[in-house]
């Protein structure tokens, strides 16, 4: 059986790009394996946010080069492939550097994989168009592979921020219909998922047709969701806060599957330099929006993006990033030291902050928001919470799950105790991950 390896960098979107084109190739006859150096299909789904994106792709494709030419000494045939948002970015010009790829096609057209495949014995090919016809119908039935999974709902994104690059290598906002996202999410259960994340690069801007014709909000989604028999646990991810709709607060509090967690990147707290990102909200708009999801879900565990360093970003600046940090408090967090994305409006700027200036800058933001996680951890011991049991722990007898808010708990219990929700008591909280144990109805009587 011919065999297909396929890696994917960055984002949730990437993952369930991945995941899909793993599909489509088993449709064509390919098994997937973990081990490159027997696939006759490589896949590098590749993400263009983090710096010198490309310059990484090349020089994973150089070490492909070489195993490449190993496996055609032994008469076997290997088509590499560049998928993604780099993909879409660079086009042409990874032909025209790298002779060892095959294919190269962009996250709108990766449904056309099979054929590009075929094409490719040839002629080598590209395709970043952004085709009319919605690749979602082109894609095969999805395979499900755990309890947990991703469902995208919406692509690409109109907001522009002055630093990245997902407007040009994703497209314009698109929505799915609520019945075909309907239709994906029953066959997701079906398969044994229980907690369903609906992903997109500007997830909240969800604006789809709804069953009665009309346009559904996220919301809406959501709620035309819940009566999936066998779905436990619903979540949502990325968003941006000027999106935040008041349906959108409300369903987390009337909504029994969404969970209590909230990805809303900020980037900055200070609203000069958000006006300068091009972010299109205020640091006191971000402040509004997160007293009233408390207000109706006091326990809602908070995540969000920073970026530090953005050019002209001053010291007082930066203050105001940790003074919001201060008073806000996040559960999890993911910082940055900002890095220029070719064709981005921030990246002709001329008023870079120096490197020294933006790592120590970083360094106090991590420090202070480690300590938040810490301690938000810390505070679940001695608690009973509902865990969905995901897979076989570490250690024999062991099995592993996340609470409400996102958090791993390793605990002692049957491995068929996989893909159902469990009364656990955090009992010890370690640097990534909590400790538990299965609470029995005689442990909750007493």
């Amino acid at each position: 059986m011919k065999k297909a390896f396929v890696k994917s960098y960055g984002c949730q979107m990437n993952a369930y790009d991945a995941g899909r084109m793993a599909d489509l190739l088993a449709a064509e006859g390919y098994a997937a394996t973990d081990a490159v150096e027997e696939a006759d299909v490589v896949v590098l789904n590749t993400c263009h946010i983090r710096e010198k994106a490309a310059d990484k792709v090349f020089s994973e494709v150089g070490r492909l080069r070489v195993l490449k030419a190993e496996r055609a000494e032994r008469g076997q045939d290997t088509r590499i492939v560049v998928a993604g948002c780099v993909a879409q970015a660079e086009g042409r010009e990874i032909l025209a550097r790298t002779p060892a790829v095959d294919v190269v096609v962009g996250p709108q057209s990766y449904h056309r994989l099979p054929e590009l495949l075929a094409e490719s014995h040839r002629r080598r090919v590209v395709d970043t168009e952004f085709p009319i016809e919605d690749k979602f119908s082109r894609l095969p039935a999805r395979r499900t592979r755990g309890v947990t999974g991703f469902l995208t709902i919406q692509e690409g994104c109109d907001k522009f921020c002055a630093f990245c690059v997902v407007p040009y290598t994703r497209g314009a906002e698109v929505s799915r219909s609520v019945a075909a996202i309907r239709s994906e999410a029953e066959a997701l259960v079906a398969g044994g998922v229980r907690e369903i994340t609906l992903i997109g690069q500007n997830v909240n801007a969800y604006h789809g047709e709804g069953t009665n014709g009309a346009t559904a909000t996220l919301a809406e989604l959501m709620r035309a969701l819940t009566d999936l028999p066998g779905l436990l646990r619903l979540r949502y991810m990325t968003s941006h806060p000027n999106d935040m709709g008041g349906d959108l607060i409300a369903a987390h509090g009337d909504n029994p599957l969404v969970m209590p967690y909230l990805h809303l990147p900020v980037q900055s707290g200070s609203t000069r330099v958000l006006q300068a990102m091009n972010r299109k909200h205020t640091a006191d708009d971000y402040r509004r929006i997160i007293a009233r999801v408390r207000d109706v879900r006091p326990d809602i565990a908070l995540s969000s993006d920073f970026i530090v360093g953005f050019p002209g970003e001053t010291d007082a600046e930066f203050e105001e990033t940790m003074r919001l940090v201060s008073d806000l408090t996040f559960a999890s967090a993911f910082s940055f030291k900002y890095s220029p994305r070719p064709g981005t409006p921030a990246a002709e700027r001329t008023d870079a902050v120096p490197e020294s200036v933006m790592s120590e800058r970083l360094s106090r933001l991590q420090t202070l928001l480690d300590a938040q996680r810490h301690a938000f951890n810390a505070a679940t011991v001695g608690s009973i919470v509902e865990v969905l049991v995901e897979k076989a722990g570490r250690h024999p007898g062991q099995v592993a799950g996340k609470t409400p808010h996102l958090l791993m708990v390793q605990f002692e219990a049957p491995v068929s105790t996989i893909g159902t929700l469990q009364r656990v008591r955090i009992v010890r909280c370690g640097s990534n991950s909590l400790f538990g144990a299965l609470e029995t109805d005689a442990a909750a009587a007493a």
